[in-house]
């Protein structure tokens, strides 16, 4: 269906940028879809990635490429393929997105700009602003933010052709999940799960949407792990792995344990991935995306009370502010062509920032849930030491069951992470859908 659906989409950019480009003043705008960036003082480039609102509208790949888009007329996409001998240059083909654009192959970039009929007043998005104003782009419509702004907030709203890339993205990595999980229950190295997912996945770590953190045992309480140690046999395995279909991402953690593991920690994992069930049930247009955050804490809370690591029921360890040393991160973050995707802190369509609550410095998003709308739901509790030694003295002590929070250490941390889309009257839940359906 990502083909089918994809007319509709661009006819929905065309549509969210003509309100942009009319409250912002501008007749028109050129989008850049990138430069390769070169590492300070080497030959060597980092892997390229689009700019996102590039990648927006079409999953041409490449660097260099330029998008024209004027209301009420055929977008006009021009793809700077040079001749070289260094590198594959793959013709184009047919792609199912190029009849939505009026497109032009050049050499270079010189001629791309001379492909563009720009008049009036463009605006220009992109990472080399010197070379558009080179090309006659004004000063104040280099990147200007009364754009930027509308388009990122139109970001958080899901076309069905960005549902399907979505989804598929999610059904990738559950297939990746369960061959990492394979391997690790055969006693595989933290290297050679990766490399179990890469596989059946069907892609190289360059394109994974981010490094992947495939941490066994104690390295689970490290929230960005990214070593491939050698060693084998672990009690815990925390991966959290990703995919990628025309640069739409998903982002999926899982823990698993072994017979070997602590049985109260098993037991946490249990709890936590019955909890994060409830948190997804949870999501439906209207509610703010901090009261699900909350939500978290309270179970969480409650989690480690049942099984004894804190002393005291959720209230109280909320209060006292001992939920946050198990669970310092926020709740999710929206979803898209970017992991990390923009706007989950933005206040409106204008701009701003709904900063996070002081308790909880860490969250992304702070907008009301809507329809639409993509986020990860990812509640985790992990034993860091760090976090954990400021409350082993002084008035919060006396709370923690010390001996069993050490006796837990050593295995690390859980997270379990799902890929939810907003609907009218609750949610999908593409991780789990994907998962269900592979079986």
């Amino acid at each position: 269906m990502v083909a089918a659906h994809y007319p509709a989409h661009i006819a929905e950019r065309q549509r969210k940028l003509d309100t942009a480009l009319s409250a912002a003043n501008f007749d028109g705008l050129v989008i850049q879809a990138g430069a390769p960036f070169t590492y300070f003082s080497d030959d060597q480039d980092a892997p390229f990635r689009p700019t996102p609102h590039f990648a927006h509208w079409t999953p041409l790949e490449g660097p260099s490429h330029l998008l024209h888009v004027r209301p009420g007329k055929r977008p006009r996409l021009v793809r700077v393929a040079p001749e070289d001998y260094w590198y594959e240059q793959a013709p184009l083909g047919n792609p199912y997105w190029a009849p939505q654009f009026d497109l032009v192959e050049v050499p270079d970039v010189e001629r791309a700009w001379g492909e563009l009929q720009i008049s009036g007043r463009t605006a220009f998005i992109g990472d080399k602003p010197e070379e558009a104003g080179a090309h006659g782009i004004l000063r104040d419509a280099l990147n200007p933010v009364a754009v930027t702004s509308r388009l990122d907030w139109d970001r958080a709203y899901k076309t069905a052709y960005e549902v399907d890339c979505l989804a598929k993205a999610s059904e990738l990595g559950t297939r990746g999940h369960a061959a990492a999980r394979s391997a690790f229950q055969e006693g595989a190295s933290e290297l050679q799960i990766h490399q179990a997912y890469v596989e059946a996945v069907g892609c190289t770590d360059r394109d994974l949407p981010y490094e992947s953190i495939v941490g066994l045992d104690e390295k689970g309480a490290i929230l960005h792990y990214s070593g491939k140690r050698d060693v084998r046999n672990g009690r815990v395995l925390l991966i959290d792995m990703g995919a990628q279909v025309n640069r739409y991402a998903s982002d999926i953690t899982r823990t698993w344990t072994t017979d070997k593991a602590d049985r109260t920690f098993r037991e946490l994992v249990a709890g936590m991935e019955k909890l994060q069930k409830e948190l997804c049930a949870l999501v439906k247009p209207g509610l703010p995306y901090l009261d699900l955050h909350k939500a978290a804490h309270q179970k969480i809370g409650d989690l480690l009370h049942e099984k004894g690591v804190l002393k005291v029921g959720s209230e109280e360890a909320i209060a006292r502010g001992v939920t946050s040393p198990f669970f310092p991160h926020g709740l999710g973050h929206f979803l898209g062509i970017q992991v990390h995707d923009v706007g989950g802190r933005q206040k409106s369509p204008e701009g701003g920032t709904v900063p996070p609550p002081r308790d909880f410095p860490f969250l992304r998003t702070t907008r009301r849930i809507e329809e639409g709308q993509v986020f990860t739901v990812e509640p985790g509790l992990y034993f860091i030491e760090m976090l954990l030694r400021p409350h082993r003295t002084g008035p919060t002590r006396d709370l923690f069951d010390w001996p069993i929070v050490d006796r837990l250490a050593p295995h690390g941390g859980i997270r379990i992470e799902d890929n939810v889309l907003v609907t009218r009257d609750g949610h999908r839940n593409l991780t789990r859908e994907a998962a269900q359906n592979a079986l």
